[in-house]
């Protein structure tokens, strides 16, 4: 039976009994649409035998002891998908959660595919379908309903048995150590961090003007500045398309600034139209040698199309012989790094990756390996 908790005092002995378990599967619902940062409005637990849905925003309501059992080394949080759980509570909490169990890089171990959806593995794995009617509800309108509570609660409900089947499977085959290596990168606090001045990278501009880019980059710093200042998603600020334009014509004054598309007259005159032009008239002043490269100009630049198609045949075979997704050995970054320097340091050429693809994907490079058809499959041939 699901409870909803709403006193703190109700929370902080949950908690303390649920530090006793060995395990405890997590999730959160929250709202993102009209802020920056992400608005918690639910947390959704599950032990052995309890299941609770914590509405965060209850009067008086004290997370703290929340924030102790995700600190607990003894206990192992259970997440799926869980970058965005993450984030939310190193943002309260100034912790990543430790340990934790992602089941859908497990299940990207365990031979289920790239990011297999809580849905699929649940249907696979427990022979439940579940009810997803209130994926898009606002969970920050009170009260709940009993319909909203058991919806959050089926997230942490069979998350339980979806993990127990995956940790028996790759203990079984002697892949834990794998998950554990892959977790390692959801257990970092930089990873979380969006850096101003890193911001320009998402837009991906396709240019290789230097002077654009620079201009590029300290518009985009200034709209994530303002965005968390405000606290309102970037968009809000000013949109990618705007932001592109504004970077291309480079206005020096609000006249200028006004004439871009999606930009209005008030913002451009106002203080947030003060702020960009500074940024503006900054980037103008930098000298050449602290414009930004452009993203074609870095690392796996030059990489033979060719030799990258070959490679992801590879990386395609290998995935199919180790029963892994093939995202869990390389990206396209990867490939692309491996096909134009000579031994790049990547998480393919390293660890249990090296073994399972990498020494073939030099092999392959140096011509000390063919691929060739074998009715279904794609076989490797070894060359003297």
């Amino acid at each position: 039976m699901t409870r909803l908790i709403t006193d703190a005092a109700e929370l902080a002995a949950l908690c303390e009994r649920l530090r006793q378990e060995p395990f405890v599967t997590v999730d959160t619902e929250f709202m993102r649409e009209r802020t920056y940062y992400p608005e918690l409005c639910v947390v959704q637990l599950a032990g052995e035998e309890e299941v609770v849905v914590v509405d965060t925003l209850a009067e008086g309501m004290d997370l703290a002891p929340l924030g102790d059992l995700l600190a607990d080394p003894a206990v192992v949080k259970v997440f799926h998908a869980a970058r965005q759980d993450v984030e939310i509570f190193l943002l309260r909490f100034g912790a990543v959660p430790t340990p934790i169990f992602d089941t859908q890089i497990a299940a990207m171990v365990a031979g289920f595919g790239d990011q297999a959806s809580y849905d699929a593995l649940v249907r696979g794995l427990v022979g439940v379908s579940l009810d997803k009617a209130h994926r898009f509800s606002d969970w920050a309108a009170r009260p709940l309903s009993p319909a909203q509570i058991e919806y959050a609660a089926a997230d942490v409900t069979h998350l339980r048995a979806v993990y127990r089947t995956l940790r028996e499977k790759l203990l079984a085959e002697g892949r834990l150590d794998w998950v554990a290596e892959e977790m390692e990168g959801l257990l970092d606090p930089r990873a979380y961090v969006t850096e101003p001045e890193d911001a320009w990278l998402r837009l991906k501009p396709k240019t290789t003007n230097r002077r654009y880019l620079a201009t590029l980059r300290a518009t985009a710093a200034w709209r994530e500045r303002e965005a968390q200042r405000l606290d309102i998603p970037r968009g809000r600020v000013v949109k990618d398309e705007s932001l592109l334009e504004i970077a291309a014509a480079a206005p020096r004054d609000a006249e200028g600034l006004a004439r871009i598309r999606g930009v209005s007259e008030g913002f451009a005159r106002g203080k947030s139209g003060a702020g960009l032009l500074a940024a503006l008239a900054e980037a103008a002043s930098l000298p050449e040698s602290g414009w930004p490269q452009p993203l074609e100009g870095r690392r796996g630049a030059g990489a033979s199309p060719a030799l990258v198609a070959l490679l992801k045949v590879l990386l395609a075979a290998a995935a199919e012989a180790h029963n892994v997704a093939p995202r869990l050995l390389a990206d396209t970054e990867d490939l692309e790094r491996l096909a134009a320097e000579a031994e790049p340091e990547i998480r393919c050429l390293q660890g249990w990756r090296r073994e399972a693809f990498g020494e073939d994907a030099l092999a392959l490079k140096a011509g000390r390996l063919a691929l060739a058809a074998a009715g279904r499959r794609v076989r490797l041939i070894r060359v003297s």
